[in-house]
Parts: structure tokens; sequence; C-alpha cells
């Protein structure tokens, strides 16, 4: 990996960062820190399913509702709820290999390739990882408020995060101090590893695209109510990526040494993330520019941050 950032947030707000690495290679720069902004890649759902359960506190979403009380006809028919979508239990197949990225993105057009395909079960028949689920909750998130569901998370869960934001539509860098990032384009495999710095944020949308900094992925977890985030584990099912941990809504819980915490992982070419929070409310973030072979180095660094002593 060129670089690597771990930051810790105590529930005080004391916090510590430790980076390793280059921001670039070739330069020799020093690692960006905790303030440095990258792409949050899946850490993205936890906050739109944040988000989602406001709706939900507030009764303007009922969770085992159909999406289609919402969105008629978006998903022809398929009696889905809101519960199995931000689940992964939705039985909606993939788009984000279907997509042209040099195209403005339009979610309803990328819904329906996805929906050209077969479902993948039934819903509720079993847990698949799709992005699909939350192209779809960010529709419903504008739909139910009439707003970008953007805007909806910079003025709820995201608020007063100030190294957070959303990439505007054609945007394909990184704005202030931030890392570069390598790996292998999809779309040019044959290339090997380059720099993937450069990337369509906007198109992708509420399953992936926000762009943070550990400190504000931090900031994010801590304030999330713990009764809320019970709520949205309560029914978690086990899913396999990572392995040993347990879906619930948007969150997930992964066994470390010192017991479960909620969290969520990400991946795009050139960056892979771990965020969370245990239940003493403190919280963590690691990230490095690359994307490892073996990630249990990764987690074996998130799990040092979370489960050692309070200083």
């Amino acid at each position: 990996m060129a670089g690597a950032v771990l930051s810790v947030r105590e529930r005080d707000g004391r916090s510590t960062t430790w980076t390793s690495g280059t921001a670039r290679r070739g330069t020799g720069a020093p690692m960006v820190g905790g303030d440095g902004r990258f792409r949050a890649a899946s850490v993205t759902k936890s906050v739109v399913a944040a988000e989602v359960m406001r709706l939900v506190e507030a009764g303007e979403v009922d969770l085992d509702a159909e999406v289609e009380r919402y969105l008629p006809g978006s998903l022809r028919g398929a009696r889905i709820t809101v519960r199995q979508l931000l689940q992964h239990t939705s039985g909606l197949p993939e788009y984000f290999d279907l997509v042209d990225w040099t195209k403005p993105a339009i979610p309803a057009e990328h819904l329906e390739l996805a929906l050209t395909r077969e479902p993948v079960a039934k819903p509720g028949e079993r847990w698949f990882y799709s992005n699909t689920n939350y192209l779809v909750a960010g529709m419903l998130i504008e739909k139910v408020t009439g707003e970008d569901f953007r805007r909806v998370t910079e003025e709820g869960v995201l608020k007063g995060l100030p190294g957070t934001y959303w990439p505007r539509s054609g945007e394909l860098g990184i704005r202030g101090r931030h890392a570069h990032t390598y790996g292998v384009n999809p779309a040019a495999p044959a290339a090997g590893e380059v720099d993937q710095t450069r990337l369509p944020g906007h198109a992708f949308g509420a399953g992936g695209g926000l762009v943070s900094t550990p400190e504000d992925l931090n900031r994010f977890w801590q304030p999330v109510p713990e009764a809320t985030l019970r709520t949205m584990t309560a029914r978690a099912v086990p899913g396999d990526d990572p392995e040993g941990s347990r879906y619930g809504l948007g969150v997930y819980t992964y066994p470390l040494s010192c017991g479960p915490v909620w969290m969520h992982d990400g991946g795009l070419p050139g960056v892979r993330v771990l965020s969370g929070r245990d239940r003493a409310g403190r919280a963590a973030t690691v990230y490095v520019t690359g994307t490892p072979k073996d990630v249990g180095h990764l987690f074996a660094a998130f799990d040092a941050a979370l489960c050692a002593p309070t200083r």
C-alpha cells in the first residue's frame, strides 16, 4: 500500500491519528492525516441508512412497508420492503457493472439497467449484497422529502462535518488535501495498478459516492443513538463479506477481540476502508490507498484501535 491512515476518536472527543507511507508515489510526500479527504466507498451506505432511520423515527417511512408505496411502479411490482432494501435481502440484482460511467448518472435509468437482470432471490429469501438496494434507497429519500438525498443527508446525519461532501456531477477529483489512490481499473485491467484518484464520484450515488475524512466519519458514528443502532442490527442476517459479519440496515456487526462492533467497510479501485464504533462510544476509521490482497491486516489494525485500553 502506498499509504495508510488510522484515526480513533474517544467518547470524550479526544482524537489520535496514525499514518504510514506516502500521499503520492514518487514524491516522498507524507501521508495525509485524519483530516485528509478520501472516497468513503460503501461506508456511504451507513450514512444513507441512518438518514432513512431519521425518516422512520419521524413517521415518514415504515420499514416494513413495500418500497412501491413510496416509489410506485419503480420495482415492477416486486413486493420488496424498505427493511429488505437496506438489509440487502431484496433479491435485487447488481447494476454497477452495467453502467457507462462516462455518461451523466440518472438513478432511474441505472435502476432500469438492474431490472434487465433476473432477481437473485425472492424478497426476504437470502442476503445478497447489491448496490442497487442503495440506489433505490436514495430515490426513496428524494421521493419522501422532495429533496435530493445529498442535501437531506447534509442537513441531517452529516451536519457539522466540515470535510465531508458529495461530489458534483462530472467532478472527478477530490477537493482539498488528499492522498492519491492506486488500483486496477476494471475497464482496463491490462494496464495493471495505476492512479485511480480521479473517479466519477457523483455517479456512485447513495451506494458509494461520499467523500469524507477519517475524523468526520468518526464524528458521524458517535451521535447516532445506541437505540437506533440496535434497531438497525436487531434482525441482522449472516453476511459473507466480511466473513463472520451479521448485516443489519446499512450497518453490520463484526466480532473483534473485545466483542462485536457496529461498522461498515468499503472499497473502490484504489481504496479500502473500515469504519465504525463500539458500544462504549469509541469510533475508528482505517483506510489504505490501494487494494490489499488480504484484508486481515486491515481488520487487525481496526481491532487494535477499538479494543486497546482507554488511554
